[in-house]
Parts: C-alpha cells; structure tokens; sequence
C-alpha cells in the first residue's frame, strides 16, 4: 500500500515544486533503505528543473533547465551532524566545534565533505567515489586543496548529492515556510529533523543549514539532459553549488532555484550555516555541460596541482597547453591559477602544435600538423576564455609556429613554409624558414631567414636549428657566422627515421626526439625497443648522451622540452590502441614522469614557465614573499592576493584608496577618477568595518606616502558583523594565519620601518587565476559585472529586528568607523563615506536592505553618520541609496544590493565630485 501512495504521490510531484507542469511519465518513490540513515530514491524519467526563467535571477540561474533523473540513488533523511562527523573524522585530523552533537555539521569547506564521505565509505567496506593524490589542511584543521582530486560517477558508494538530485528529492514537498529559518530560529542551528515538514520523509532541505551539493557551478540552457552531473570544472574561480536555505534566511526568500550564497562559493569556502547531506550510488551514463552549454561525457581532467610543480620547476606559474583531438579544439591548463582547471577554447579552427608566448599571455598555433603537406595558416590568440582575441598572419602557407625572443629583445614567431615529409633533400631544401615580429598584438612584416623547412627549433645564439619529420635534420653554423649568414645543412641520427624533435632553449642546445626503434638508438641503450617506447637526447654536436623509457603499457608521443629548461620535458603517453591518454612531466635527469592531465586522446603538448627571478637582487625570503594565496582559493583568498599586488605596485603613486565591501569592489572605478586623483581599488569580500580599519593601520597608511583620500561603503544593514567570532569577517583575525605571505608581513610589523626590495616582484610571480586583467585592469575594480533589472521582491537574508535584540553591534561599528576618522584627521586625510545604492523595491518593506535593519532604525543612523561631518571636518558622507529613492536606473542592478559594471561611471564621478570639495 504504501508504495501505491508514494507512486501517486511521485505523479502530484510538479504540483507540489516550484516548477512548470509537465506530462512527462514520472515515477519517483522512496522507501526505506537497507543504508543506515538513508533513504532509497527509486527514480524513472524523474525530472528536475533547474534554474528559473525570471530575467531577475542571477546570472547561473537562468534560463530553466530540465534535468531527468533516470536512476535509482540513496540520499541521507537529514544532515550529516556534527557528532557523526567527529565520530568518523576526528582519528583523520579534521574535528568541528559542537555545543550539540544533533546540530548539522557546519563550518566545513567541500573537501571536508568529500573526505568524510570517502570515510564513510570506507568504514562500511565500499569503495571511495572520490580519489586525490595529496590534501592541504589549513591552520583550522580544514581541508583546503585535494590535488588530483576526481569524481567517479561509476563507483558505488557515498558522495555528496547532485544538484539534480538534491532537486528532484526537494521538490516533492517543498514548503520553506515550515522550516528553520529567520523568522522562526532565532538566528541560529537547530537540531536535525525536529522541523521535518519542509519536504516529505527528508528534514531540513528548505531550512536550517544550506548545504553543499557535489556539482561544479556551470551554467544552463534551455534544453533537458538525461542524468547531469553539473560543470566539468568550476572556471577561473573554482565555484561550486549550495541548495537550500538556511536559518538566516526568511521563508520567502529561500527557494528551489537557488545555486549560490551572497558571497562566491569554492571548494575552500567555510561558512558557519552551510552542512551537507550525502547520497549514495552510481550515476550511469553521467553527462556534464560545459560553459557553452554543450552536453558531454567525456572530461579532461588535471592530476597534480600547482604546489607540486613549483617542486619540480622552481616556478609558481605554469600553464599547459595542447590539442583536445576528440573536439580538435585548443585546451589549456593555467597552474599558475589558484583554482585548477581545463578550459577548451571553441571555435572552427583546427589547432596543431600549440606554442604559449614568452609572456605567457598568448598561445601560436597552425592549422596543418608535422608531416603533412598542404595549406597551412597560423593564428596568434589570447590565452583565456574570458578576454577573447585571435590574429592570423596573412601569409600564403604558414606551420608550425614557435616563438622566439631575439637578442634585441623583440618577440618573433618562426615558422615554416610547409610542414611536410623532409626525407626528400632536394624538397626540404626549397622550403624555408620565416620569422615574424608579433608585438602590441600586432604581426609585423615577415622576413625569410633560410632555406630548409627547420620548425623545431633555433638557439639563441643562432647558430643552429633543427627539425625532424622523418629526418632529424639540423643546420650548423660555420666558424664564428651565424645561421643566417654561413651554415651547412647536415642529418644527424645516421640518417635513420625520427620525429618529435625539439631544441632546448635553455643554451644548452640539446635535441629531444622520438625514433622507430632505430639501430642507432638500440645500439645506444644497449636493448632492444618499440616504436617511440624512448626519449633520446643528443648534445649541439648530434651526439647521442641520454636516453628514457616509457612506463610500462605506453610509449612516447608528441615531446617538447619545457620552455627555459633541459632537465624537464613534457610528452604524451599512448597505449597501444593509439590514444594518447596522458600528458606528462618527464623528469630528464632521473627519468621519473609526473602526471599532468588524463582524457581520452590528448595532443601536442608545450608548457611554458616564466623567465626566472634573479633572487640575488632581493631582501625578503623567496619562501614566504609574495605567497598570498593556495592552490584551490576561495575568492577571499584570491581578492586579497590581488589588493597585495596593487599595494607594492601602487603604493608610490596612488592618492586614493578604495575599502570596503564588495559593493565598491563591483562599482568604483579608478579609471574614471581623473587627475589630480590616482585610485586603487582595496575593497573586498567578505569584509566589516572592522576589518577595513585593519587593512588602512597594517598596509595602507605606513605604505602610501601619498595619500589624500581614503572611500570607504558604510554598509550600516550588515554591521551585524563582530570584532572577534563567526560574525567577525575580518580576515586579520585569523584567516591571515593560512598564508606565509601575511604571516611573514606581521612578522615584520608590517614593513613599517620600510617596504623591502622583491615584495612586488614575488606577489606578481605567485599564484594568479585566469583572466587576471578582471582585477588589475581597473586597479582593483571586479570587471565585467552583468546587469539586469531590479527584482520586483528582493531577497531579505535576515530578520530586520535583530539589531533591536543586538543593538551593541550597531554601537560597536560605529565606534570602529571614529576610530578610522580620527587617524584620518590625524593624518590629514579625508575620508568619504558612501552608502550603496540597493534595490529600490526594499522601500515597500520593513527593511533597509539585503540584510534587514529596520528602515526607521537605518534612517536614525544614516542622520548620526551625517552628524560627524561636524566632529570630523575631514569627512563627507556620500548617501547614495536614499532610502530607497535613488536615481540609478532599472538596469544598474548586479543584484539586489550591487551595482552592475553600468553604473560603475555615474556612481565613480559622484564620489569624484566630494573628493574635489574636499580638495
């Protein structure tokens, strides 16, 4: 009987969501699971709709998308609380504060929940759905990074729930009204499952705790997917997906739709209202969806991180680039990037033999491959999905691009006429070699530099080059000339067969290439070998001196030294079908290999490392400067690690500087104050009064020696934020802890006595993500911020009497901000306080915002900060919001209390307007 009820309730399930009818056949029961705490999920043509089809909606919600769930799985009745997870984690070195055993365990960062799930795999003998090479543990005892990290959809055991899981489950009885949340908790945890009414046989999914879902955060389309499983990767800044609603939340504003938090959302992130309930099964046949929106079951997955190749290269910047000959799309890999990630770069050109620029900003690349004759063009693009431009060298027939960097200095591109067979001399010798000047992203006028088709490289004193498609040529100057001037063209390898050439650019003039199991080389290793199964080495005179076999099951393809070294190359590996299923890092001197990527048949290889730093011109230790930020960062991470960089660069010529929260950080634009006025944009998120008090006395006012003017958000509806605790959001308290960089900073006071030479160049040299020009190209403004309208019902993220039952956080927040004032007025320094537009729609509320505050408490605050004006004759406030009844139009919006990229220009030049009064 009670199967009958569930299958006619499972019929009524898009009556009951948040979403539109449909008369799809459904069938979707639970029941009792054998699994201890959990309950069977028995799904078929189950459809879940993600996302919403109101323009109001964040970006990564919209449009609607249909999901459908054909599978059964197991998902937990309630939250994983904070006594189980100590019970199974603490003998692993992660342990959660609890003044309750039964409250969710919150406070935890992805990886936390990935580990316990793996755990609990364990513990009941089944095998772990997740699998890394190494974990990073904060100073919390928090999980922060897991190298190698890789879900495997096809292993039975727990994990955390998909977003369409998680969705389908939810959806049968949503009703958030009924669960913890602001209007009813207290504003805080409440035990698991003592509201259960908020979705039928599970507790909690609408309330208490938000929590984490196993998805990268991607975006949709307006199609159906069967079984999605999310992103394959969560872009330049790693983002993932929390559902549900959470006790601070009114009923109201928590629906099914919602992927994200107020602040961005990381593998790294913690927040003290975040949890998370596992599911348990395989998802057959999973499909991912890529940023284009194209469906996909197959992924590219990178398999060590950034930390380990700074152990190998000396060098915290590297990318990866190759060929994805499945899609033959270019694809990349930015290691130098916080957040570790493959991007596919989409268009209808066919990429061979991709070369990233010296700078490392842009990538060369041919549309004919080695070996193969016949029409060839090459392209120059940027090397980003972000910042999108490509350039073709206007040439009859171009291949094989590699760039160059002249004793001049100048930045060329070598290539060749044709690409083709060189077995043939009389062929090869009409070919010929070009180079061309690509600078200020612009090709300059070709010039022949010889005859003979030498696509693999020139040394940098010029005097020899070679090339190998089928015939390992080499062309070798002649007494003190140069190539261009005297040479004589030679084959080296006894004229037996071999391919993959490439010319050290380290000035050791090393050749690498590959062999088909020549006399030559067996004669050298002294055994016999297959085709490519060895990386053979010969020094600029073509004498063979090392040699490095492949693993076992694989041999060698597609080998490039890596750029500025001739200890490490890269190289593919193949199994025997003839996929190329790895790339990877060989170690020259030891012979061992470290895995780089793995997909299904990945090509053409080069990775590329910066010039390295002179470090004999510095003073600060190389081990800690500049180290602002981890592999795997959460956006607080990543925006500090950029304000440092804008400090050391900026710090002898800005006059303003810009604090506060991410409501400037989104909206004020250096570029648009004019002279006299140079800005730097500081602000950051999460952030309080508190800390922006600390970051001016620890590094804005002992470093900028011209300051004049300091812009700070007075964002009264969240000074609900304490000095010290879980509300504190001041990253000196003690996130600083977690990184050398701060670490090293506070051990020297802050460099008050005077900045030391290298800061500047170790920040530039440490970790960066992709697009960096979104942060540095205004100075400090978040680019590229979308706009929409207004929403007509905005989100209220907290119960506006709060302050009257905590009015100390008010009073506290206002002593901070007259501390800030009175250094100002000692320093001479005037300050601008700005209040922030937000939606206008909060007028036909309560609250004065986002985030509560009566509007008649807000209104009594708004008149006390107009009042030090007068105490403080150095300080304007700069009410932009006016209650509600401001002029930015319906098209400002980022969302309900940010300002779009739009509205960056009038709100900029209204605070250049004060900052000329108080000239």
């Amino acid at each position: 009987m009670r199967v009958i009820l569930l299958s006619l309730i499972s019929l009524l399930f898009f009556a009951c969501a948040d979403v539109n009818p449909t008369s799809d056949y459904v069938y979707l029961g639970v029941s009792k699971d054998k699994l201890d705490g959990m309950i069977r999920v028995t799904a078929y043509n189950a459809t879940a709709i993600l996302g919403t089809n109101d323009t109001a909606a964040k970006l990564e919600e919209y449009p609607q998308m249909k999901v459908k769930v054909d599978y059964s799985f197991s998902m937990g009745k309630h939250e994983v609380t904070c006594g189980e997870f100590n019970k199974l984690m603490k003998p692993q070195g992660l342990k959660l504060s609890c003044i309750n055993k039964n409250l969710p365990a919150t406070d935890m960062t992805y990886y936390d929940a990935v580990l316990f799930a793996n755990e609990k795999s364990k513990a009941e003998n089944f095998d772990t759905v997740y699998s890394y090479s190494s974990k990073q543990i904060d100073s919390d005892g928090h999980c922060t990074f897991l190298e190698g990290f890789y879900f495997h959809t096809d292993v039975d055991g727990y994990r955390l729930p998909t977003e369409a899981e998680w969705v389908v489950v939810a959806g049968r009885n949503w009703n958030p009204r009924a669960s913890w949340n602001a209007e009813n908790s207290g504003i805080q945890l409440h035990e698991v499952c003592t509201r259960i009414s908020d979705s039928t046989d599970f507790c909690d999914m609408a309330g208490n705790a938000m929590e984490w879902v196993n998805d990268w955060l991607g975006f949709f389309r307006d199609t159906t997917i069967y079984n999605y499983t999310g992103s394959p990767d969560g872009g330049n800044m790693g983002k993932r997906i929390v559902k549900g609603g959470s006790y601070r939340q009114l009923g109201s504003a928590i629906n099914l739709y919602s992927r994200t938090d107020v602040y961005t959302i990381t593998s790294s992130t913690r927040a003290e209202y975040v949890g998370f309930r596992l599911a348990f099964g395989q998802i057959p046949d999973a499909v991912w969806m890529d940023y284009d929106g194209i469906p996909n079951s197959k992924r590219v997955i990178s398999l060590v991180n950034q930390r380990t190749l700074k152990n190998h290269l000396d060098a915290y910047k590297v990318v990866l680039a190759f060929r994805n000959n499945l899609t033959g799309n270019l694809a990349y890999v930015n290691y130098s990037d916080g957040t570790i990630y493959t991007a596919e770069i989409k268009d209808t050109l066919e990429v061979y033999h991709p070369d990233v620029s010296p700078n490392g900003r842009f990538v060369a690349f041919s549309t004919g491959l080695e070996g193969v004759s016949g029409k060839s063009e090459v392209y120059v693009r940027t090397l980003s999905l972000g910042y999108v431009k490509i350039f073709k060298l206007k040439v009859d027939n171009a291949s094989i691009p590699r760039w160059r960097v002249l004793p001049n200095g100048d930045t060329v591109i070598v290539y060749v006429t044709d690409a083709g067979d060189n077995r043939n001399d009389g062929s090869f010798k009409r070919l010929e070699t070009w180079q061309v000047k690509f600078q200020k992203e612009r090709f300059g006028r070709p010039q022949k530099l010889f005859n003979g088709a030498y696509h693999d490289g020139i040394s940098g004193d010029e005097r020899l080059a070679v090339t190998g498609a089928r015939l390992l040529r080499a062309k070798v100057a002649q007494g003190t000339s140069t190539l261009e001037s005297k040479a004589s063209d030679t084959v080296w390898y006894n004229g037996e067969q071999a391919c993959n050439v490439s010319l050290a650019t380290d000035g050791s003039k090393k050749t690498l290439f590959l062999d088909f199991s020549g006399e030559t080389g067996r004669k050298f290793v002294g055994e016999s070998y297959g085709v490519h199964e060895r990386i053979l080495v010969m020094d600029s005179t073509g004498k063979l001196i090392s040699s490095i076999k492949a693993p076992l099951g694989y041999s060698f393809d597609h080998t490039e030294w890596v750029r500025g070294r001739s200890d490490y190359a890269v190289a593919t590996l193949t199994e025997a079908s003839g996929m190329h299923r790895k790339i990877v890092l060989v170690n020259m001197q030891d012979s061992s290999m470290t895995d780089l990527v793995e997909g299904d048949d990945l090509w053409q290889p080069c990775l590329w490392i910066p010039d390295a730093l002179d470090k004999s011109k510095f003073e600060v230790d190389g081990d800690s400067a500049g180290v602002y930020m981890h592999a795997g960062e959460n956006f607080e991470g990543i925006l500090m690690r950029y304000n440092m960089e804008l400090i050391w660069r900026y710090r002898d010529t800005a006059n303003v500087v810009i604090v506060g929260s991410s409501r400037p950080l989104h909206s004020v634009s250096p570029r648009y104050l004019v002279q006299p006025f140079y800005a730097i944009n500081l602000a950051q998120t999460p952030n309080s009064i508190y800390m922006s008090k600390d970051f001016l006395d620890f590094y804005i006012y002992p470093h900028f020696k011209k300051l004049k003017y300091i812009v700070i958000s007075l964002d009264i509806d969240f000074w609900y934020k304490t000095e010290k605790g879980p509300n504190s959001d001041n990253f000196f308290n003690d996130n600083y802890k977690n990184y050398a960089g701060f670490v090293y900073d506070k051990n020297h006071n802050y460099w008050q006595d005077g900045y030391p030479e290298g800061l500047l160049e170790y920040t530039e040299n440490y970790m960066t993500i992709e697009g960096d020009y979104a942060f540095l190209d205004d100075r400090g403004r978040m680019l590229g911020t979308g706009c929409k309208p207004w929403s007509k019902n905005p989100d209220i993220e907290m119960d506006s009497l709060y302050y009257d039952n905590h009015p100390e956080t008010l009073e506290n927040s206002m002593k901070v901000f007259k501390k800030i004032l009175e250094k100002a007025e000692e320093r001479g320094v005037s300050v601008v306080g700005v209040i922030f537009p937000q939606n206008p729609a909060y007028r036909k509320t309560g609250a004065f915002g986002r985030y509560g505050l009566r509007r008649s408490r807000a209104k009594e605050l708004i008149d006390d900060l107009k009042a030090l004006e007068k105490t403080y004759p150095h300080f304007r406030l700069l009410d932009e919001n006016k209650m509600g009844k401001h002029d930015y139009d319906e098209y400002s919006a980022a969302d309900e209390d940010h300002l779009c990229a739009r509205a960056a220009p009038q709100i900029t030049k209204r605070i250049e307007a004060v900052l000329k009064e108080l000239r």
